[in-house]
């Protein structure tokens, strides 16, 4: 059995962390944080746990993630070299690039005709739902770390007994009167 080269690990990592922070852009964790661009004063996609998301096995992606971090690198070395773009030595290519950059590449490969924009705009869609619906994390757990999507979005927080109660009506007015024969739990009687 084959180990992976721990510079691949780091390398495969650092490139999906920062393909998660351009599509949903978070606030940098360190001051010498590569990946993470730093456009958002908020957490984005990354603190919202878009890594664990896309190397869950149900994803679909796990065992893609190698070849997609190794394909993202080779297209943003490309075009580093055809606007004339520095990289840096030791930094894996896509990491390298500005968040502008990172951007512009990126809108190229998801654009419709590209020919494998399938597959990053499935990269994509695992990023937002990280930060969207914590699908990865149940939402009692996700609330209780402060994950960054879900306060975002505003979701409610459960009653004390962990139950999400509302007692507001969300469109402002009830849809619909009660049935007479409703109990107070709202099942029918």
């Amino acid at each position: 059995m084959q180990t992976e080269n721990p510079d691949s690990e780091q390398t495969r990592v650092m490139t999906l962390e920062a393909f998660a922070d351009t599509i949903v852009p978070g606030r940098k964790r360190s001051p010498d944080d590569r990946a993470i661009a730093g456009v958002s004063t908020d957490g984005g996609a990354v603190a919202s746990g878009a890594l664990a998301l896309l190397e869950d096995p149900a994803s679909g992606f796990a065992a893609a993630l190698a070849p997609l971090s190794e394909a993202l690198n080779s297209h943003a070395a490309s075009y580093a070299e055809s606007h004339g773009l520095p990289l840096t030595p030791g930094t894996p290519p896509f990491v390298a690039l500005s968040y502008d950059h990172r951007t512009a590449l990126l809108s190229d490969l998801l654009k419709p005709g590209h020919p494998e924009q399938e597959m990053w705009v499935g990269l994509a869609l695992f990023s937002n739902m990280a930060f969207d619906s914590a699908a990865h994390i149940g939402v009692h757990e996700a609330l209780a770390a402060g994950h960054p999507g879900l306060l975002a979005i505003g979701i409610a927080r459960p009653d004390d007994d962990g139950l999400w109660r509302f007692p507001e009506h969300s469109y402002g007015r009830p849809l619909a009167p009660l049935h007479p024969e409703t109990v107070p739990s709202g099942s029918p009687a």
